[in-house]
């Protein structure tokens, strides 16, 4: 271990979370670098992802979890709507899941989130000023508690700054009653709530230097020169095409460290495909790693499937949990080792597929015929079979399959159009309409190949 590692290990707990810490790090240290956890625990680092309780009865989905992630955030379920959506009433059963799911695997948790303007119950917003008070506080302490000792950060405060050039405050029934003075008690009554947690505030597009991240900026500094209980600051990280990874992200990151605080990409997800998000996805990396006091990355999902971003496929796993160039990427850039582990999906083993034939409809002149494409136990990406014919047979058209045909015209390679990924075990299907041209005989259909 080197001695970068030995120091960021040592800023990134607290006394009473290094033993936890420690052992979560041996154990993905001792494993090969080939999965997000373990090469980033090689550096130091931990590799997390947003979790939703729902899915964890998807075991592609789990096992991807729980092979690749060191540290969970959950998405929605600690949000005050879920925790506490009457007033006094906590439910804490979905988050509860994810937590003890976490644990379970030796992975760290991050809170998410004790006080936002979004995705309050309505009576939050019907309360005066001395109840909101008095309510904003009673929800961090009965949430931290229930918690104390199991969550390695908090966002405390989240999204509280406008966009644009002003640098104001967001409107909030938090902002509006109570004033600028709330994100300072929240922090004060958090720490007190769970002096070991780490508290962090959270928020989007302050990842360059800006208006807004000026102001965040501004508000860290007092802080700590006041000494008001603040140890992180969280960078959601969401990029896209027309709001790229700025070219001051490094920077950005190295002036809220050189404050005393630790930096976390907290919610990263980048649109794009191919080798422009893998070197986008590298590039953050990279920049986590050259800031010292930056302590770990969390994207926004597993797969692409479950994405608040789906239509712009963000993540490092398709929607059937096939590792994207991103992936190979950002292990890279850790200093692990690409394409290593289990080959690229859940499960392990070789990509295969079996095709299957069926006359679907018959008449004198001619017939249709399907093929079903079956994926093993993996997923595949592609896929591609043989459909021979027996002269004078000829194929009139195809459907859900792109053809090619031999010099003859008797044998008909297919490949898929757009239904070549698949899950394990799930299937799909082309069909064709042959002329029989006097012979009633069946095609036969070559073995299926798959990638």
């Amino acid at each position: 271990m080197t001695e970068l590692v030995r120091r960021r290990l040592a800023r990134a707990v607290t006394a009473g979370f290094v033993a936890a810490t420690a052992l979560t790090a041996a154990a993905h240290g001792a494993a090969a670098a080939d999965t997000l956890g373990s090469a980033a625990a090689g550096k130091g680092l931990y590799f997390g992802t947003a979790v939703a309780a729902n899915h964890l009865g998807e075991s592609a989905y789990t096992a991807t979890l729980d092979r690749e992630f060191s540290s969970v955030t959950p998405e929605n379920e600690m949000k005050w709507d879920a925790i506490e959506p009457s007033r006094n009433t906590f439910t804490f059963g979905s988050a509860d899941q994810i937590v003890t799911h976490a644990q379970g695997k030796g992975m760290d948790v991050r809170g998410h989130t004790l006080v936002w303007h979004s995705q309050l119950p309505s009576w939050v917003g019907g309360l005066g000023a001395s109840d909101l008070r008095s309510a904003m506080n009673n929800h961090i302490t009965r949430l931290m508690d229930h918690y104390k000792g199991k969550i390695h950060s908090w966002d405390v405060v989240n999204e509280a700054f406008q966009d644009g050039g002003s640098g104001a405050r967001r409107s909030s029934p938090f902002q509006d009653k109570l004033g600028n003075g709330f994100i300072e008690e929240a922090f004060r009554t958090a720490r007190t709530a769970d002096p070991a947690a780490k508290l962090c505030y959270n928020d989007y597009n302050t990842d360059g230097v800006n208006a807004k991240s000026n102001a965040v900026y501004a508000m860290v500094k007092d802080f700590k020169a006041r000494g008001v209980p603040i140890d992180c600051v969280g960078f959601q990280s969401h990029f896209n095409p027309a709001s790229p990874v700025p070219s001051d992200y490094q920077a950005n990151l190295q002036r809220f460290a050189d404050l005393g605080v630790d930096v976390q990409i907290t919610e990263l997800d980048i649109e794009g495909s191919g080798s422009a998000q893998a070197t986008n996805y590298a590039n953050v990396v990279k920049a986590c790693m050259a800031v010292s006091r930056c302590t770990g990355l969390t994207v926004w999902g597993v797969t692409d499937k479950y994405s608040w971003r789906s239509g712009g496929t963000p993540l490092l796993f398709d929607g059937n949990y096939t590792k994207k160039p991103a992936y190979d990427a950002v292990i890279a850039a850790l200093g692990g080792t690409p394409g290593g582990g289990d080959g690229g999906t859940p499960g392990g083993g070789t990509a295969t597929c079996k095709a299957t034939y069926t006359r679907t409809a018959d008449w004198d002149g001619g017939y249709n015929g399907e093929v079903t494409i079956t994926a093993g136990d993996r997923a595949i990406s592609s896929w591609q079979t043989t459909v021979t014919l027996t002269p004078p047979q000829k194929t009139q058209s195809v459907w859900n399959g792109s053809p090619t045909w031999d010099a003859a015209g008797n044998v008909m390679t297919v490949r898929p159009t757009w239904n070549g990924s698949l899950a394990a075990g799930a299937s799909t299907s082309f069909g064709f309409t042959v002329g029989k041209n006097g012979s009633n005989a069946a095609p036969v259909v070559g073995a299926c190949t798959a990638s």
